[in-house]
């Protein structure tokens, strides 16, 4: 349930895509001091976040969940259609290709740590 954007400068990529955000351009997504972001329409809010990683060739984003609560289908499948889709209209020119994978993947967290 990763996100991955194939890119030769992910850390531009990641600064371009907060700046929209900060700019105003982007107003569906906000992002926290850990740098995570979240989908900020009411129905989707804190239902997960998304964790930027820079890594080679690319700019990965692992899904995390919230405290003690799974992450459904739904909410992976909104999260990630909809990041890409920001992406896609305001930094198509900083990457090659977006992808979302169909399960977990790297450091995604989709459900709280059984006991």
């Amino acid at each position: 349930m990763a996100l991955y954007f194939d890119t030769h400068e992910p850390t531009d990529l990641l600064k371009a895509f907060k700046k929209a955000i900060d700019d105003g351009k982007v107003t569906t997504w906000s992002y926290d001091d850990d740098g995570d972001f979240t989908h900020t329409p009411d129905q989707w809010v804190r239902k997960a976040w998304l964790r930027p990683k820079i890594e080679s060739g690319r700019l990965a984003l692992y899904i995390l969940h919230p405290k003690a609560t799974n992450i459904s289908s739904m909410v992976y499948a909104v999260y990630h259609g909809r990041f890409i889709e920001s992406m896609l209209v305001h930094c198509d020119k900083l990457f090659t290709n977006g992808i979302a994978t169909a399960f977990p993947a790297g450091t995604d967290k989709v459900a709280p740590p059984t006991q």
